[in-house]
């Protein structure tokens, strides 16, 4: 296993890629070489790859999507150069209630697949494509499917039910959660830096441009805040989060808006970008919050669901000994990590205010009862390990 394992993250605008070197053992966290192409579907797309500054790129109007995956391949041909590669690893959002481990893709695994689209419309079409596409140019190579599902499958059944009929919850309607390549890299790392302090009480805030909470014991998913799809839990970027259903009732029977309406309202028009009017990033909102009463509102909003979820996944776990912020927002933002610690203060939780600002990786005051963590994601490495095991199964 001395060749490489690329590592694809396909999303409806843009496909991050990562190359592990699969001939050093244990496997290196860092990749040799990282990438993506942003903007696909835009008017300026651009291509950026390690220690280079995004470059514009152009894409083939009818298939911009396919043209960037092109663009991809290519470039890792020439990286490789007389190396091939072992295999592609996907992130796959969905897995279903079938499948909790990374599975080598053929024809009949994504026959599989495509029929939890409805499931994860805003993810899992892309990543499918991209396995289709390669296997139609490649089909001796070995494509791998990891699950964002795959780590909630500890979950304890009253965790995945959702109260509708019990002929519902056998037909597959059920709290799946996601995010899980993030929460797998957490178990990995925090058990490493935190030793038993880890496996305690512990809550992860995966906080990017989608978001959840995951309530850890003995680093295993115990309870999570996204269910069913990736619009639940907690308010997003552009998506809303847990919404009474009645207001979706109202807006297709009062308002009219029609099904497909709905769906685009709830996941790109919602969250921060819908409340605040100005931007799905809270960077930008922090800047022109002074004065703006709607972009107050937003943020406000915002970090009072972090806070409340944080609250019900307390009493899950019955307290909390660490909390831990990963991902763009939750490792970046120290403002944002500050204004949901404030909330916790009746958890026990104080922050170093130094800490936090420099974005050390323990930022807890030393009077603070929870361990207060910061520690950036890896999700593409924990992709490259679940097809190398795949592989390793494979050759016996």
């Amino acid at each position: 296993m001395s060749d490489p394992v690329l590592v694809l993250n396909c999303g409806s605008s843009s496909i991050k890629f990562a190359l592990f070197d699969a001939g050093t053992s244990p496997l290196p966290r860092a990749p040799l070489w990282l990438g993506k192409v942003d903007g696909i579907t835009g008017a300026a797309p651009t291509f950026t790859e390690s220690g280079a500054a995004p470059a514009p790129l152009t894409l083939d109007g009818a298939q911009p999507y396919h043209a960037a995956l092109d663009h991809i391949r290519a470039r890792v041909v020439a990286r490789l150069g007389t190396r091939r590669l072992a295999a592609v690893a996907h992130r796959v959002v969905h897995g279903g209630s079938k499948y909790f481990e990374p599975v080598r893709v053929d024809a009949a695994v994504l026959a599989d697949l495509k029929s939890y689209i409805p499931l994860a419309p805003l993810h899992q079409p892309f990543a499918l494509d991209a396995i289709e596409t390669l296997l139609d140019a490649q089909p001796g190579l070995a494509q791998v499917a990891c699950f964002d599902t795959a780590f909630h499958h500890t979950l304890p059944e009253v965790e995945q039910m959702l109260p509708l009929s019990w002929a519902a919850w056998e037909r597959g309607l059920r709290r799946y959660g996601f995010h899980g390549l993030s929460y797998a890299f957490m178990s990995v790392v925090l058990a490493e830096r935190y030793g038993d302090a880890a496996r305690g009480r512990t809550i992860v805030a995966h906080l990017g441009s989608g978001a959840s909470l995951c309530a850890m014991q003995d680093l295993k998913s115990v309870a999570t805040t996204m269910g069913f799809s990736a619009l639940d839990g907690l308010m997003m970027g552009s998506r809303c989060g847990a919404l009474d259903p009645g207001a979706v009732i109202y807006l297709m029977e009062i308002e009219k808006l029609s099904l497909a309406q709905v769906g685009h309202l709830l996941y790109h028009e919602s969250g921060l970008l819908g409340l605040s009017g100005v931007s799905a990033d809270p960077r930008e909102l922090l800047r022109v919050e002074d004065g703006n009463h709607q972009v107050q509102a937003a943020l406000a909003l915002y970090v009072r669901r972090i806070v409340r979820e944080i609250g019900a996944l307390a009493a899950v776990l019955g307290g909390l000994d660490m909390l831990v912020f990963t991902a763009g927002i939750g490792e970046h933002n120290a403002i944002i990590r500050r204004r949901i610690c404030d909330g916790l203060a009746f958890l026990g939780v104080t922050l170093d205010a130094q800490a936090n600002a420099s974005g050390a990786a323990l930022v807890s005051g030393a009077a603070s009862r929870v361990k207060v963590a910061v520690e950036p994601t890896n999700e593409e490495w924990i992709a490259a390990q679940g097809a190398l095991a795949v592989l390793s199964a494979a050759a016996g």
